[in-house]
Order: C-alpha cells, then structure tokens, then sequence
C-alpha cells in the first residue's frame, strides 16, 4: 500500500472525462452547469485551478478503496456523522468554503440526469469530531484571498453544517479502517 498519492494518481483511479467542457448557463431556473456524467468521471481540464473536476465526494471512493480504506457513503443527518465518527470513520464531504452561503446551480448531464450542487464556492472538507454545538472540521485549504486567516481546524454548527452539506446533496464518505 503506497503511503502517499498525488493528484495524477487520484486522477488517473477515478478517471476523467474532458469530451466536455463545462459551462454555465443562467436561466429563469437558476444557474445550470453543462457536463458530462460526474457519477462516473471527473470532468473538465485537470490543468486548470478553475476546473469543474471535482464535483462529486463519491467518486473519490475509488482513490480511498484503492489504499485499503474502507468507504461508506454518508446519509443526510446529523445521527449518521456521528455514528461513522464513533465508529472510528473520518467523514470527508463536499461543502463550501468557510460554510459560507453558497449560490445553488443544477449540474446537468449529457442524458439529461441532474444534480444539486454549488456555484463559486465548492469544497472538501474533512469531519473528524463533533459536540451537541456542532462538529470538528479539518481543513487543509490554508489561506486565500476570501480568508487569509483560515483556521486549520473549527468548528462548525450543526445547523450550518447540514445546510452547507446538503446544498451539495450531503455528497460524503465516511473513511476509515477495512
């Protein structure tokens, strides 16, 4: 079992798709995102900061499965967080920034499926401890230009964390030991 990854093994395990670029289009609707099927790929340019590649946590159970970890995907409560991180589990997650307030968009596949997602502010974290107030967060980010004083670890509480999640259909992964 390798120790460490990098992005082109990631990319290469979960596979990408660049047969279509997405783009956004603003409707009556909302904010619709053109692109390929990402239940099955990664999608966009992987060369770009700006790419639309990593929109779906549950692809990445290939890269966690592929190192030995085992991979169960979280549903949309709070109890279920809670029962993966008593059990030993890390929940990593899609979210925003900061769980600042997002603006919603519909991902839209080439055969018309839909998904529910973000526009501006798309995010991984990693949920790795909770409290009646809310729950631990670990955040590599590190500082930019929206929060040059971003914390490494926080807290979040669980009212905004189940909104920031769900804005990204509670997309997670609860990781851990086989």
């Amino acid at each position: 079992m390798a120790s460490t990854q990098n992005v082109d093994d990631m990319l290469q395990i979960v596979g990408t798709d660049t047969s279509i670029e997405p783009y956004i289009e603003d409707t009556a609707e909302g904010h619709m995102i053109h692109g390929g099927d990402i239940t099955t790929a990664f999608f966009g340019a992987t060369t770009r900061l700006t790419s639309w590649r990593a929109r779906r946590a549950r692809l990445c159970a290939k890269c966690f499965e592929r190192y030995g970890l085992g991979v169960t995907p979280r549903s949309r409560t709070a109890q279920a967080v809670e029962t993966a991180l008593r059990g030993g589990q890390l929940v990593w997650m899609k979210t925003t920034v900061d769980f600042k307030p997002w603006r919603p968009a519909t991902w839209v596949m080439p055969d018309g499926r839909t998904r529910q997602t973000v526009l501006g502010n798309d995010h991984a974290v990693v949920a790795m401890g909770f409290s009646e107030r809310g729950v631990v967060i670990r955040d590599v980010l590190g500082p930019t230009s929206s929060n040059w004083q971003r914390p490494y670890e926080y807290e979040v509480s669980w009212d905004t964390f189940l909104a920031a999640w769900g804005a990204q259909e509670f997309d997670g992964l609860a990781v851990g030991p086989p």
